[in-house]
Order: C-alpha cells, then sequence, then structure tokens
C-alpha cells in the first residue's frame, strides 16, 4: 500500500508499532499541516484516526482490513482488497474530501473521546468486549459468536438518558448513540443515521426474551429490526448516558465507565472516500 502510494508520486511515511498507544504517539509525532493520516485496519483504525485528524486537523484516509469495517461500510470504500482499496484511495486523493461528523463521548473529568461510528453502552458494549477476546472466526461471525455467549446472561439494565436536556429512566437491553449506520461488521443498528446531519440517533431496545432477541437479531443486518415495537430510535445532538457499573464502547474500543456525555460536532473531519 505505501509502496503503491510512493509511486503515485505521494510522500510516504510508514509507521508501524507494536501497540495501539505506541502507534497513536508516533502519528501525532510525525503529522504536518499538510499531512494526510492514511489507516489500514478496522474500525479500532479509524477511531484512532478520527482522534489524531481531529486533533491535528488534517485529512483522514481508509484502507478497510480490519474484522468490522463499518466506516468504510457507510461511505462507500471497497472491502475485501488491500489493492483495490488503495487505488480508490489514490483517486480519492486527487479531489476533494469529504466532511463528515464526528461524535464525543465526555467524562466527567472532561476528557473527551471522539469517535466516527457507534457509541454502545449495554447488552452491546459486553458482546464487544467479548468479541475482542475471540481470536476466531473474523468478521461478522466473530461478533455472532460473542453474542451467543453473552445471550446466556441476558439481562436488563437501568438507565438515566437525558436527551437533549430532557432525562429519562429505563431499563434497555441495548443502548447506543449512532453517528454512522452500523456497528459489529455491518449490523445496522441505526440504518437512517448520516454522517453529514449534524444529529446523532439513539437506539434503545426494551427488556425480551432470549428467543424474541434471537428472532430479531438477524434483521439487524438488513435493518428491518426498526419495525418491532421494542425498538425506539430518536435522534439528539447530546447524549448524557448513565448506569452503574457499565463500561461504553465506541467504534468497538474501549473507553470508560459511565457516566459519559455523548456530543456531535458536525462536519469536523474530511475523509478522502
Amino acid at each position: 500500500m505505501a509502496r503503491a502510494l510512493g509511486i503515485a508520486g505521494h510522500d510516504v511515511v510508514a509507521l508501524q508499532e507494536g501497540d495501539y498507544q505506541a502507534l497513536e504517539v508516533a502519528a501525532r509525532a510525525a503529522l504536518r499541516v499538510d499531512s494526510v493520516l492514511v489507516v489500514v485496519g478496522g474500525d479500532g483504525m479509524v477511531h484512532l484516526g478520527a482522534q489524531l485528524a481531529r486533533e491535528k486537523n488534517v485529512p483522514l484516509g481508509v484502507i478497510p482490513a480490519g474484522t468490522g469495517n463499518d466506516l468504510a461500510r457507510h461511505v462507500g470504500l471497497p472491502l475485501g482488497s488491500i489493492s483495490q482499496a488503495t487505488e480508490h484511495l489514490i483517486t480519492a486523493l486527487g479531489g476533494d474530501p469529504r466532511q463528515i461528523d464526528l461524535g464525543i463521548a465526555t467524562s466527567q473529568s472532561g476528557v473527551e473521546h471522539p469517535f466516527a461510528c457507534v457509541f454502545s453502552a449495554g447488552f452491546d458494549a459486553l458482546v464487544n468486549e467479548r468479541a475482542n477476546s475471540i481470536r476466531f472466526p473474523k468478521g461478522r461471525h466473530r461478533y455472532t459468536l460473542a453474542l451467543l455467549i453473552e445471550l446466556a446472561k441476558l439481562r436488563p439494565i437501568p438507565y438515566t438518558l437525558t436527551i437533549d436536556g430532557v432525562k429519562e429512566t429505563g431499563s434497555y437491553l441495548l443502548v447506543a448513540v449512532a453517528n454512522s449506520q452500523s456497528f459489529g461488521g455491518g449490523m445496522k443498528v441505526t440504518p437512517e443515521a448520516s454522517l453529514v446531519d449534524g444529529k446523532l440517533d439513539v437506539f434503545t431496545l426494551d427488556p425480551l426474551s432470549r428467543l424474541a432477541f434471537l428472532r430479531i437479531y438477524p434483521r439487524v443486518f438488513k435493518g428491518l429490526h426498526v419495525t418491532d415495537r421494542r425498538v425506539h430510535i430518536r435522534q439528539a445532538r447530546s447524549v448524557r448516558v448513565e448506569s452503574p457499573g457499565v463500561v461504553a464502547y465506541a467504534d468497538g474500543e474501549r473507553l470508560e465507565a459511565l457516566p459519559l456525555e455523548v456530543t456531535v460536532e458536525p462536519m469536523r473531519v474530511s475523509v478522502f472516500a
């Protein structure tokens, strides 16, 4: 990929480190005002890329080569071939990048966690944590296996949600605040979500039996679950999510325990896609 970009006339600085934190430090040090940050991987790498692109005010390029690749799906990047994705990027670099919204999850201490796709805090986050510990199978099947394992412990969780200043309490199985349509390798949890509307889509799922959950689950991959009366999706610009002992995820990356305030920054990052 780096060689192809170089042949196309671009000055490439290739970075590879042993862990996520070391790569973040190296990338931050390498970025200049005229840089384009290209990340190669899945949504975890997109998560890092979105954070650094926002921080350094540089455009972002994505070569999808990970498990979920949900941002890539949303913006129409070719999947399954690094060479095709690289050709796509080289073509895109010849034009203007597109602006997309970012979600920001902020802790009580003021720590900001930018994300591109979906913030999750519930059964969905538990599945994500389980999926991250599974090495086989790959892709969406890893999330399906993780879901089946966690399904054995399925129970509703009490939440306090403050949506655009209006507080409510309830017990839900899933809570997600989405900037894009999908997570978990193509699960279209909020199929009408947009990266360019300046809004977040707030998804909640009422308590239901394991059997009912298994009936709804396959419909998520086509976004057909939204017709179920126990599925609720609302749009907002800010959402405070509270629940004791629940750890939140975003773009498949572990953040920290609730409460967290989730907001949107419209048209915050440029993406070559």
